[in-house]
């Protein structure tokens, strides 16, 4: 068997477009609840709105005839904001009319979003009340091809999502069916996505439909979901893992509900009983340490070591009683937790090892926005731990330019590839070959077609001796000392050798950690606890110079280290 046919375990329809997959869903599951909308009273009182996936296209077409109302079609709209159900709406209008949807990152800062605004040439923007402030500027100086400010709550001297709606209702009632029965190119550009740069501008994606229905297909064959599911919208709309993963559970007649911030994920979890999520290692990270704390504060940590050694014992025989030795632990994460996506970044294999012998199956994948976006993941049977998986069932993956160790460039073809960047040829032509997309990151494929990543082209730290540090896999190991909030592993150059970088890591100490000490004694504890662990790694690899700081490192908003901008501060600091 191929191994990426083993990532293939049940039948799924391949629809050529988004439109194709919402109305057979609707079809499948019309009363099923796609939406869960939260109102929170001034009287403190809470209201849950449940939308219906029938409510949901009714809505998507009436909102969507509203702007062919406003002369939209085939132009272009931006949408910027929080996760919630306008968002989707807006978005699945935007697929549905031929529209070109162009997500923003909401995190951006006045003239990075200007910029891509300007960029994208969008003609309209839909735009959540909370980050009025920066449309408002945007609006006033005039420098974008906007016509059309769209409000997704209600303000002043701006046209609402609701009145919209409203007015598209009135529209398809009066029996017009322009946009309910627009024909969809599912070849030609339908969304046009930023990447979240960590080391040059961002690059605008150009996707497809039919290359994101191929891909949601693949994962639908590849992982059990179920109508009966419900999963928490974390991971940002404007993000290709999370737009694609909110369209995955669309597909599979699942529940979406959303949560109300990173300091209430334990709370929202038990409140809607979550089923499923999708999260980068920094969410999955914070849910494993609440876990590990809860255990630890009500002394249980001797009797949970027991329980997974009885446990393991009894999966050998296929006996599986987690989910009722750890019944206690996964009522904390709402009781229904049984299936969790980790991705965007490399997680702690301990992490992922220690959900899994608690019953919550716990899966890495890997993919990029250029790709719509999964490439790999590993599924309900094979799980090898520090992988990210199988290839998808119509993406073949190949390692070229290999070193000794079998480690070299990923590179991938598929139905899945992007179309292109907008606008930038030259950036396209440099990983688009033959077919073929070139990540740029690094990788091996073991004996058994499990793909490994050990990190990104661009960052390895090559030495004199020609040997390669992989910073990433340093960082895994520097983050798991409670004193740490974050690192970053980079090479120094050192004086009369430009060439022989020395390894060395940037400590960003957690607060809590130093309330007792001076930061020099903190430096002292953290440097021991650095050389503890070069002992463990070959001495080619040891961090030889350490720097601490309590200044967050330079991230993107989908956190990930800025590394070229955080060599630049540690190279400024130096002078």
């Amino acid at each position: 068997m191929k191994s990426n046919e083993k990532n293939k375990f049940r039948d799924i329809p391949r629809f050529n477009s988004i439109k194709e997959i919402i109305y057979n869903s609707v079809k499948l599951y019309k009363n099923n609840v796609a939406f869960v909308t939260k109102i929170k009273n001034e009287d403190k009182s809470i209201k849950y709105i449940n939308h219906t996936y029938q409510d949901f296209l009714d809505d998507i077409n009436a909102f969507g005839t509203a702007l062919y109302n406003l002369k939209l079609k085939g132009k272009r709209i931006a949408i910027c904001g929080r996760n919630r159900y306008e968002w989707a709406v807006a978005h699945l209008s935007n697929l549905f009319g031929s529209i070109v949807s162009v997500p923003i990152d909401k995190e951006l800062q006045l003239n990075e979003l200007e910029d891509s605004l300007i960029r994208s040439k969008v003609d309209g923007i839909i735009f959540d009340e909370k980050y009025q402030e920066n449309i408002k500027k945007i609006k006033e100086n005039g420098k974008t091809n906007i016509k059309q400010f769209i409000c997704m709550g209600k303000l002043d001297g701006f046209k609402s999502f609701e009145e919209l709606l409203n007015e598209g209702k009135k529209i398809v009632n009066q029996g017009n069916k322009e946009f309910i029965e627009n024909e969809i190119d599912s070849k030609s550009m339908s969304i046009l996505l930023f990447t979240s740069g960590t080391t040059s501008k961002s690059k605008a994606v150009m996707l497809n439909q039919d290359a994101i229905a191929a891909n949601i297909a693949d994962m639908l064959m590849a992982e059990a979901l179920y109508p009966t599911d419900t999963n928490i919208a974390f991971l940002p709309f404007h993000h290709i893992f999370g737009s694609t993963g909110m369209l995955v559970m669309l597909a599979a007649g699942v529940r979406t509900v959303f949560p109300d911030g990173l300091k209430y994920i334990k709370q929202n979890l038990v409140e809607y009983q979550v089923s499923v999520f999708i999260g980068v290692p920094l969410l999955v990270n914070k849910m494993y340490e609440n876990i590990a704390k809860e255990i630890e504060k009500q002394g249980k940590t001797k009797l949970i070591n027991i329980a997974t050694k009885i446990s393991n014992f009894l999966l050998k025989l296929h006996i599986d009683l987690r989910r009722v030795l750890f019944k206690q632990v996964l009522d904390g994460l709402g009781g229904k937790m049984r299936f969790i996506v980790s991705g965007g970044a490399p997680l702690d294999k301990n992490v992922s090892i220690k959900f899994n012998e608690m019953g919550v199956h716990l899966i890495q994948g890997y993919g990029l926005t250029e790709t719509c976006p999964v490439i790999a993941a590993e599924n309900d049977k094979y799980i090898r731990y520090g992988s990210v998986g199988y290839p998808l069932n119509h993406i073949t993956v190949d390692i070229i330019n290999k070193d000794k160790d079998g480690i070299g460039e990923v590179r991938v073809k598929g139905p899945n590839i992007m179309m292109g960047y907008y606008e930038n040829e030259e950036a396209t032509n440099k990983v688009l070959k033959d077919g073929w997309f070139y990540t740029g990151d690094l990788g091996y494929i073991d004996k058994d077609g499990f793909l490994f990543l050990t990190g990104r082209e661009k960052d390895v730290i090559v030495l004199k001796n020609g040997k390669k540090v992989f910073p990433e896999e340093l960082e895994m190991l520097i983050d798991k000392l409670p004193e740490v909030e974050e690192s970053f592993i980079y090479g120094m150059p050192q004086k009369g050798d430009k060439n022989d970088p020395m390894v060395s890591v940037k400590i960003v100490y957690n607060k809590e950690a130093i309330k007792d000490k001076t930061e020099e004694e903190l430096y002292k504890i953290l440097w021991n606890k650095v050389k503890e662990i070069n002992k463990t790694l070959p001495p080619y690899k040891y961090i030889k110079n350490m720097i601490l700081t309590d200044e967050p490192l330079i991230k993107t908003t989908t956190k990930k280290i800025k590394r070229k901008e955080e060599l630049a501060r540690i190279e400024a600091n130096m002078k």
